[in-house]
């Protein structure tokens, strides 16, 4: 059968679009090799948060935009979107068939691309003008460029709406100044989602508009943040006379918080419905059991406790990212399962992050040499900034008490 191309396999059954992503990956990639987990072996890497240099962050974004574009030009870079754009407009259930026939196959991380397409396009798709759905969207899912989220100030974190950037007309374009910070990816996109104040005299949550910016821009400049693990994975953006397209303005002036829920919903949908590696836990958990083994601590009745407990949590994770997928395999929405899944995961990782610690004792705060002890401080030491990313748990756990299991809200500070 020869490769697929897009206009071939628009219309295929379910079937008809597996053989057809099989052939191409199979044309294109490699299998993975059968998994070794035996203890000692290979890289001890844990590191929750990439700690690469700027010349290992280059090359890992070159091979991500190749790979997006080739799986793009065969038909499987937008599967559900909208043909306008190069989509498939399939059901969702095609995009899980691909994923799955995808995962068995060694093909460059889309690491570099997460933040782009699971929150800045849809958000594009949602409230973008038709100048912007035409210019970044294809773009966007073919690889061709990276996008990045600007909407955390030093001032202004989980009370994001008291956020101080400004931006104001001038003609056929907006003037923006001000500083963003936590900004991931910034250094390598292309373009990025900023949300600034444009009326100061309105109720906070009711003076933002959100806009596309051109990240190299005049004016724009990026600096990296060191993290307490050593690497550089985040970014304060600062935004002298920073010029933008009034008709990259996403939504309506004033109505910028309608377009920063959109992104953040979706950012805590990516963030804890990820799947494996560094959200589900399961791996993480089945190396630390191999440790404790190794280290002959697997009789500690305190370390037997918490392994169960942890495992327990894993698996019931696992079970709500299943409902939530079975959900939307079906067409459906899903409901509550994604506001639990961003708290779940978060707590999760700080079980697995505990647990490390309690088995590893001295060891996690010097390296020795030895294999797979050290190692652990960097998942550790990472743990805290997925707490805070996508919402902190203490913001998260005010949506489910007051959106999902309807209590009231907590009183108003008084001033």
């Amino acid at each position: 059968m020869a490769e697929a191309t897009l206009d071939e396999t628009s219309e295929a059954t379910e079937e008809e679009f597996v053989e057809a992503a099989e052939v191409f990956l199979a044309a294109n990639a490699e299998l993975k090799p059968p998994v070794r987990a035996a203890f000692g072996e290979g890289s001890d890497e844990i590191a929750l948060l990439p700690e690469r240099t700027p010349e290992e962050d280059a090359v890992e974004v070159a091979a991500a935009k190749a790979w997006a574009q080739k799986v793009f030009d065969a038909g499987f870079g937008w599967i559900t979107g909208p043909r306008r754009y190069g989509g498939r407009e399939l059901p969702k259930s095609y995009q899980a068939l691909y994923t799955a026939a995808e995962s068995r196959y060694v093909t460059p991380s889309q690491g570099p691309r997460g933040i782009g397409l699971g929150m800045i396009a849809p958000t594009i798709l949602a409230h973008g003008t038709d100048t912007v759905k035409d210019r970044y969207l294809r773009a966007l899912y073919r690889g061709d460029i990276i996008a990045c989220q600007l909407f955390s100030e030093p001032g202004a974190g989980s009370d994001l709406a008291s956020l101080q950037t400004r931006a104001v007309r001038d003609g056929d374009e907006w003037v923006v100044n001000g500083q963003k910070v936590w900004t991931s990816g910034a250094h390598f996109s292309e373009i990025g989602e900023i949300l600034c104040r444009t009326d100061p005299d309105a109720p906070k949550h009711k003076g933002l508009s959100g806009f596309i910016v051109n990240m190299h821009a005049a004016g724009v400049d990026v600096r990296p943040l060191r993290q307490m693990t050593g690497g550089a994975s985040f970014n304060e953006v600062f935004f002298t006379d920073v010029r933008i397209p009034a008709d990259h303005l996403l939504g309506e002036v004033n109505n910028g918080w309608a377009v920063a829920l959109t992104t953040l919903m979706n950012e805590r949908a990516a963030i804890g419905g990820g799947g494996a590696g560094t959200t589900s836990g399961g791996s993480e958990l089945r190396r630390l059991i191999a440790l404790a083994r190794h280290l002959g601590v697997t009789g500690d009745p305190l370390i037997r406790q918490e392994i169960a407990d942890a495992w327990i949590n894993v698996q019931v994770a696992r079970y709500n990212n299943d409902r939530a997928l079975a959900k939307i395999r079906s067409g459906q929405l899903p409901g509550p399962e994604l506001s639990i899944a961003k708290l779940s995961l978060t707590q999760n990782l700080r079980r697995t992050a505990e647990l490390a610690a309690h088995i590893l004792g001295l060891r996690i705060t010097a390296d020795s040499g030895e294999w797979g002890t050290f190692a652990w401080s960097k998942f550790l030491l990472g743990v805290p900034g997925m707490r805070v990313a996508g919402g902190t748990d203490e913001v998260m756990r005010n949506i489910l008490g007051e959106r999902v299991l309807g209590l009231p809200k907590d009183p108003p500070v008084t001033r």
